[in-house]
């Protein structure tokens, strides 16, 4: 009978003893040993209860700092300006008037097609319009007393008109020959001959603008509400090993994709030294939020229960369980949005000795983060 009664009890503080690990220590309860009325031989030699002195423990401030919170994507460098460049009529090619790789302004002439035929029109159509307005002007300027009729003036008139008309179209379809640069930029491969027979539409070159680019990028919806146009990204690529890329928000699609549950943003760069070429792949960074005077503390001091998080500050000699919300995390330290105020020490080292307002002696303060 006497056995059974002391495994009734062994088997009483060990269930007591369990429920003290799986909850009390969270609580600041006492353990099962003190419930009883019993304390144990190692809490009498060690200084980490009320019997043997208050806990060492080291602290660290809470840091005041600025945040930025990004989200990271991927996009593609596309021209601000991009064209294939064509003829709009039929011709020989005559002349190819650019270098592959060459810069061209606006308006400047990169093919100029056969025009010998057009030009040989065009002079005829200035000749009728010579022979019109001197027609016209002998008509007008008779001696006084002759007459002419008013229908024969009409005459001559109309027919002035229809030679100018004449020489406008062959100016025209003779400026059609000459092919143009339609913006500034840089021409591409050229894809034509000289003596070769083009049709409309017959790709001549491409012609991009590249001193300012375009990258476009997907951002989860879940973010949506905190992009802004004019928003900083910062872009890198392989190629470029650690260089990185500045540039801005400038247009956020209207419109969710309802596969992907993201939405497009289009970010532009400055590309002065047109290191970012078209069909360039790039992994970009998004800012969401600057904050000037963001709390942190260091990643150790976190005690997580559940969805919770927990920190010791000590406050009076003893260390003070508070509960904080949690913001961005960096490396080696985490954001404290709701919980703390700056300055005040917050136990790093010695957390899992602890429990609600235990006695602690504060050994070392550290002065700037834990790795």
């Amino acid at each position: 009978m006497r056995t059974i009664t002391q495994v009734a009890v062994l088997a009483l503080l060990g269930g007591a003893g369990a429920a003290w690990h799986l909850y009390g220590d969270r609580v600041g309860l006492p353990p099962p040993l003190e419930l009883l009325g019993v304390k144990s031989g190692s809490q009498r030699a060690a200084g980490g209860g009320a019997a043997g002195g208050p806990v060492g423990v080291i602290v660290q401030a809470v840091r005041v700092a600025p945040v930025v919170e990004k989200v990271e994507s991927v996009g593609t460098v596309r021209a601000r300006e991009a064209v294939i460049i064509t003829s709009k009529v039929a011709g020989m090619v005559e002349q190819i008037r650019f270098a592959e790789g060459q810069r061209v302004a606006a308006g400047e002439a990169l093919v100029q097609l056969d025009a010998a035929a057009l030009r040989a029109e065009l002079d005829q159509a200035r000749a009728l319009l010579d022979d019109a307005r001197n027609q016209l002007v002998r008509a007008r300027q008779l001696q006084p007393g002759a007459t002419i009729a008013a229908q024969r003036l009409e005459t001559l008139e109309a027919l002035a008109r229809q030679a100018e008309g004449r020489v406008r179209q062959a100016e025209a379809r003779l400026e059609e020959l000459r092919v143009t640069a339609p913006f500034a930029g840089r021409v591409g491969l050229r894809q034509v001959s000289p003596g070769a027979l083009i049709q409309p539409g017959t790709p001549i070159t491409t012609l991009d603008d590249t001193s300012r680019v375009r990258v476009e990028f997907s951002v989860p919806e879940v973010h949506l509400a905190r992009i802004r146009v004019g928003s900083g990204v910062t872009a890198r690529s392989s190629a470029y090993g650690a260089r990185r890329f500045q540039g801005t928000v400038a247009v956020i699609d209207t419109r969710i994709d309802p596969a992907t549950r993201s939405v497009r943003v289009i970010s532009e760069f400055d590309n002065a030294d047109e290191a970012l070429r078209p069909g360039l792949f790039l992994t970009v960074e998004l800012v969401l939020e600057e904050r000037e005077r963001a709390l942190l503390v260091a990643e150790e001091a976190i005690d997580p229960v559940g969805d919770r998080a927990y920190v010791f500050v000590v406050r009076d000699g003893r260390a003070r369980r508070q509960e904080v919300r949690l913001g961005l995390r960096l490396p080696g330290e985490v954001e404290v949005r709701e919980g703390l105020n700056a300055g005040e020490p917050v136990v790093v080292r010695g957390v899992q000795r602890l429990r609600n307002d235990l006695p602690v002696r504060v050994v070392e303060t550290l002065a700037r983060p834990t790795s």
